[in-house]
């Protein structure tokens, strides 16, 4: 039995004997795409399609505006916690107590000069533990020094570290020369040391300027908005800040009649702190909002009072070791809190995808 085909037959395959059932085809086609694209278009219409005005698309519904990546942060917030905060405040008291000592070694005030170094030295160690807690392992700043990148302000602030600490160190080891023997070995270390630590301090207040400011460009190169945004007036802070501590450092720990050099370098300090500041909170547009709110805002409110009372303290205080003493600790809590507060600042406009988002569409808009 043979199968039959199915369809129209031979039929099929059967040219047409003239144009007109090829015509009827084509018109049929034609139909169906007008029709195909009236059915488009009335979509379009109910999508609010459709041009209108200088050629742009009249909705029927307000445009989308994006805002948030679904509420979730768009850069990731550092992981950074309290103890990176601790070491800004730390390098910056190093720093600033560097030039204090060296101010008071050029002076001839020798417990100005002291406390600075002591303070310098003690102030770095303190700096130096915080960040290998940070890091996790102390091999991984010693693998940070088998190269030199001077583009990286990490490879640059480790290599800042480490001409600063030595140079630190044996200035505040020469201190304890008086107290040494006058023969033996250590006699020998009594006449080397003095000249020694002379040198030394020089030399770790020479480093000082870039320890102080460093940390700046460091937050500054980072994705984190408010830090990025405020890159030219970060390191002028940090700098204010480090001088102002390193001054109240001078005006606790030193007679007031040696304190001149450590009252002119709280002013300093603090006119260049409370300047670059004022420009942070007012002058970033929406990024200036973390650091006026929030933890941060109240932890930079706190410098501010805490640096006026400082400055006052120490211009009016010539003469009483109390009042020198208590704005040498007022300019100390300052910086603690100016560095808390910078920190704390930056962290927040990381979680907030807002001030990711709205600067980027003003910088597109303004193009």
């Amino acid at each position: 039995m043979s199968a039959r085909p199915t369809g129209p037959g031979p039929e099929r395959h059967r040219p047409a004997r003239d144009g007109a059932a090829v015509a009827g085809t084509g018109a049929g086609r034609a139909g169906e795409g007008r029709a195909g694209a009236g059915r488009a278009q009335d979509r379009s219409r109910r999508r609010g399609g459709g041009r209108s005005g200088r050629g742009g698309e009249r909705l029927t519904v307000p445009p989308a505006e994006f805002t948030s990546y679904y509420g979730r942060p768009i850069v990731k917030a550092p992981v950074w916690k309290w103890d990176i905060a601790a070491y800004l405040f730390t390098g910056g008291l190093a720093a600033g107590s560097a030039l204090l000592a060296a101010g008071g070694q050029l002076t001839g005030r020798p417990a100005l000069r002291r406390a600075g170094r002591v303070g310098a030295f003690a102030a770095i160690g303190a700096s130096s533990y915080f960040l290998v807690n940070d890091l996790g392992r102390p091999a991984r700043f010693h693998h940070m020094l088998r190269v030199a990148k001077p583009t990286s302000p990490m490879s640059v602030g480790t290599w800042i570290l480490t001409a600063f600490g030595p140079a630190a160190g044996l200035a505040a080891v020469a201190e304890l020369a008086p107290v040494l023997p006058e023969r033996g070995p250590l006699g020998l270390a009594r006449r080397v040391l003095p000249p020694a630590g002379a040198v030394a301090g020089l030399a770790a207040a020479a480093t000082a300027p870039a320890l102080a400011t460093y940390t700046g460009v460091l937050l500054a190169d980072t994705a984190v908005p408010s830090w990025h945004e405020a890159y030219p007036q970060l390191p002028f802070v940090f700098a204010g800040s480090a001088l102002a501590s390193g001054a109240g450092l001078g005006l606790l720990a030193a007679p007031p009649e040696q304190a001149g050099p450590a009252r002119r370098l709280a002013l300093a300090g603090a006119a260049m702190e409370l300047a670059g500041a004022h420009r942070i909170e007012h002058r970033l547009g929406l990024l200036s909002e973390p650091y006026t709110t929030g933890r941060a805002g109240r932890l930079l409110r706190t410098g501010r009072n805490l640096t006026a009372l400082g400055v006052a303290g120490a211009v009016l205080g010539r003469r009483s070791r109390l009042l020198s003493a208590l704005s040498g600790a007022a300019l100390l809590g300052a910086a603690v809190a100016t560095r808390f507060g910078i920190f704390a600042g930056g962290v927040a406009s990381a979680r907030d995808p807002r001030y990711t988002v709205v600067p980027q569409r003003d910088r597109l808009a303004g193009r």
